[in-house]
């Protein structure tokens, strides 16, 4: 049985004529009835019997009738889904983010762009660090994801640079440190430090103590959290001072002021990430439109 079997079918019992569903769909009259005797000759039953006025269905041909619709209905559908997938305006997208890059600025501007345009792909946003992002691209758990990257990017994933931040001191209001808006890595020796511990992005880890290092600067560390998040939550709860992403200044929690560091910096390129060659259309629109 085939699609065309189908098609015949239903012009058939719409026209109640062979003539009539010939000169509709441009196929001669014994072809149609040859396909209409195999059709019944498939299923096992009599679908049209001969009535005063043409061809009238027989009950099985009604109940029929309404199955048949519905499938070539789903078909049509499918076929358009296919088409629009294919294209890239409908389909599914996994992006992860670091939490602190999608409070303002072009993360957040890009999505709602995408959305926009293309309200037809889902979105489905995950909050995770940037290694685990990278693990679950590389995965395929995610479709692509806004990193921090530090150092070389695993092999098979491809980026697109989105906007570079640096580091920028939190420390507890009530503090007088960088009361002036600026501090000098001097001023920091002896300070306790919050800081994540070294596993959670070890790249970063090591780039940030290294910075230090070149200063004379050797981090007392007396608390550690695994998220920025909880590391502003220990600073605002007075237990020493942290350096963070700039990013937080967009999101500056209560009784934590942050301070411009005037000789530390440590670039974070913000990279949206991706497994190149994705065969994914939805994936390529998404990075177009970042481009």
């Amino acid at each position: 049985m085939e699609l065309r079997h189908l098609r015949y079918f239903i012009a058939v019992a719409e026209l109640r004529s062979v003539r009539a569903a010939s000169e509709q769909l441009h196929v001669t009259q014994p072809a149609i009835s040859r396909q209409i005797q195999d059709l019944e000759n498939t299923i096992g039953a009599t679908l049209f019997e001969r009535a005063p006025r043409g061809l009238k269905l027989t009950a099985a041909g009604e109940a029929y009738l309404s199955e048949v619709r519905d499938i070539l209905a789903r078909v049509d559908a499918a076929n358009r889904l296919a088409r629009r997938i294919a294209s890239g305006v409908q389909g599914h997208l996994r992006i992860g983010f670091v939490e602190n890059a999608a409070w303002s600025g072009i993360v957040s501007s890009a999505l709602r762009e995408f959305e926009r345009v293309t309200p037809q792909v889902s979105l489905e946003l995950q909050p995770l660090n940037t290694p685990l992002q990278l693990e679950a691209i590389a995965a395929g758990r995610l479709d692509g994801g806004f990193c921090y990257r530090i150092g070389v990017l695993p092999e098979g994933i491809a980026s697109v640079p989105v906007l570079e931040q640096n580091v920028v001191l939190a420390v507890p209001e009530p503090w007088p440190l960088g009361k002036t808006g600026t501090v000098a890595t001097t001023e920091l020796r002896g300070t306790p430090f919050i800081a994540f511990p070294r596993h959670v992005y070890p790249a970063y880890y090591d780039r940030l103590l290294s910075a230090c290092a070149e200063r004379g600067l050797t981090l007392d560390i007396r608390q550690e959290a695994s998220t920025e998040t909880a590391i502003l939550s220990l600073v605002s709860a007075g237990l020493g001072v942290a350096i963070v992403n700039a990013a937080n200044r967009d999101r500056p929690p209560a009784r934590v002021r942050f301070v411009a560091l005037q000789d530390l910096s440590v670039p974070l390129p913000l990279e949206f990430c991706f497994v190149e060659n994705a065969a994914n259309v939805a994936l390529d629109r998404f990075v177009d439109r970042l481009r």
